[in-house]
């Protein structure tokens, strides 16, 4: 009579290999039947590589719809408030009404659309006018120059309407840039100009010819074409420095809502 030990492995451990051990020598060996334990059967199959994949593709693209549209909104409430806070703080705010070089009414709706060099001096300047409407005009043709940028419109407006009527005017503008326009008015009216502006203009004495010198603000003012300050440029400032500035601006100008 032989017997056999059988050893059984549990479900935990996927089964062991069972041994037969004879206890008698001279008989026979006999190979022992083993039933292993078997766990619970396989559940249903769950969902495919594809449908995991789509489900997570949906998701991932409707949070990103999401974070796209709260970024959108964001961004437009930030420009929103930019808005206002460049009218609030910006120079030219006002609506003037001039007389061009030709005789012509112009106002600053004229000038909507375009980027503007504008400068406040007077045509019996000795010298300092004349060289700040060359170094504008050499920096407007420099900026020609560049196919890939708008046309600027330079603009010149008198502090001394007193003598530079729209004839004066006419023959002064005719040394500068070709597309220089010249505006003049009644005093009030260029004074009302140069306030928005922040000009500063104080005509002096009369010597015995009856000439004066006028005492004003030597800057040129770069225009956006919303109509809004954005850059100025003093005497310190070279021809090459101003281009390259205006270059700039127009190249990350973003558009505003232009004043009416």
């Amino acid at each position: 009579m032989s017997w056999f030990r059988c050893i059984v492995g549990d479900v935990r451990g996927g089964g062991r290999l069972l041994r037969g051990l004879p206890l008698s020598p001279g008989l026979p060996q006999r190979t022992p039947r083993c039933f292993l334990s078997r766990g619970p059967g396989p559940g249903p199959p769950g969902p495919g590589l594809r449908t995991r994949v789509g489900v997570g593709l949906l998701v991932g693209g409707g949070l990103l719809a999401a974070w796209w549209f709260v970024d959108s909104e964001k961004r437009q409430n930030q420009r929103r408030r930019r808005v206002e806070q460049l009218k609030q703080v910006s120079l030219g705010q006002g609506v003037f009404s001039l007389l061009d070089h030709r005789g012509q009414r112009r106002t600053k709706a004229d000038f909507l659309g375009r980027w503007v060099l504008l400068y406040f001096g007077f045509t019996h300047c000795p010298d300092i006018c004349p060289e700040e409407l060359d170094k504008l005009s050499a920096a407007i043709s420099a900026l020609d120059r560049d196919a890939s940028l708008p046309p600027v419109q330079p603009v010149f407006i008198t502090v001394d309407p007193e003598r530079d009527d729209a004839a004066a005017l006419d023959r002064y503008v005719k040394d500068f840039h070709p597309r220089l326009i010249g505006l003049t008015g009644t005093p009030e009216e260029v004074k009302h100009a140069g306030r928005d502006y922040r000009v500063y203009a104080s005509a002096g004495p009369k010597d015995e010819d009856g000439d004066y010198i006028v005492d004003h603000t030597i800057l040129i003012y770069l225009i956006s074409p919303d109509g809004l300050f954005l850059d100025y440029y003093n005497r310190m400032k070279s021809q090459d420095q101003i281009t390259e500035s205006v270059r700039n601006h127009i190249k990350n100008y973003e558009q505003l809502d232009p004043q009416p």
